[in-house]
């Protein structure tokens, strides 16, 4: 059986880090390489867990054509991912769109991580995007392979509908513009929540 399908180098690093080692360490040192493997590109990583010296690999297919991502996106093209499901792109969305109802005191560089990280939450929705069918008012069961993506799912299905996806990749994305390329904005510093 091939290695999954890693559309980017973004992608198959963010599922190694989706994906620890049993004692619950995610560097494993790793170093790659890459192989022509029964007529496609296979990129392994391997190396030993940083927290117990267990070792650890993994192996993804790399696209027939490397192609960039554009702008703050995590992988290119309107195909869905075949490493992550939508249940977890989702719970990547939620854990980048995290951020401090209250900015006072954050330095200018913090105040610039956090736009990285809600446009990466908005780019994280995109890809929960990316399995509805096209005209499907919701993504479907079948996008959730995981166990983390199902649970995901089975806690609030709701949020996998598409006007409450386009909603909730709008919402960041008005977040990550609104705030002061500067530093913090004048006034008592407050933000709004996703």
């Amino acid at each position: 059986m091939s290695p999954p399908l890693a559309r980017t180098n973004e992608e198959a690093h963010l599922y190694m880090q989706m994906h620890p080692c049993a004692c619950g360490a995610t560097d494993f040192g790793a170093s790659s390489s890459v192989a022509l493997v029964e007529d496609a590109w296979v990129c392994r990583y391997e190396g030993r867990c940083a927290g117990c010296g267990r070792p650890r690999g993994f192996e993804f297919r790399q696209p027939d054509e490397i192609a960039m991502a554009e702008g703050d996106a995590w992988a290119p093209g309107g195909q869905p991912s075949q490493l992550i499901d939508a249940g977890e792109w989702l719970a990547v969305a939620d854990t980048y769109g995290g951020h401090p109802a209250d900015l006072t005191g954050l330095s200018e560089v913090e105040v610039q991580q956090l736009a990285r990280d809600l446009r990466a939450a908005a780019a994280a929705v995109d890809e929960v995007l990316k399995f509805l069918p096209a005209g499907a008012p919701a993504v479907p069961e079948t996008a959730f392979w995981s166990y983390r993506g199902q649970r995901v799912w089975r806690s609030e299905p709701g949020r996998f509908g598409r006007i409450r996806l386009e909603a909730a990749r709008e919402a960041y994305r008005r977040l990550a513009a609104q705030l002061p390329a500067g530093g913090v904005p004048a006034g008592d510093g407050k933000g709004e929540q996703a």
